[in-house]
């Protein structure tokens, strides 16, 4: 059985993110290998809530300095979620 809090690592707050949320849309943080149906599945099981549409962004790392050295940070995959109007997710509304 797969555990489905390794899929959702976590969520991403900013600014942008909280202006995403009047449109019942949250952003999460998850796994690489992470596709649309075990992201869905995923955020069911979790949160109890039904997903509308899942768009899933792959992020590149960011290039960084450390003294004389170049190095990137890693690469990692973030799901903009979209949830039915009258549901919501309790962990960004106490924020």
């Amino acid at each position: 059985m797969i555990n489905y809090n390794d899929v959702i690592i976590k969520p991403v707050l900013s600014e942008k993110t909280t202006k995403l949320i009047e449109e019942n849309k949250y952003v999460f943080r998850v796994s690489k290998n992470a596709n649309k149906p075990l992201i869905k599945k995923a955020i069911l099981e979790i949160f109890k809530v039904n997903t509308t549409k899942i768009n899933i962004i792959k992020v590149r790392g960011k290039k960084k300095r450390v003294r004389q050295q170049y190095g990137y940070t890693p690469d990692w995959k973030k799901a903009i979620i979209t949830i039915q109007k009258e549901q919501k997710i309790e962990i960004f509304e106490n924020q």
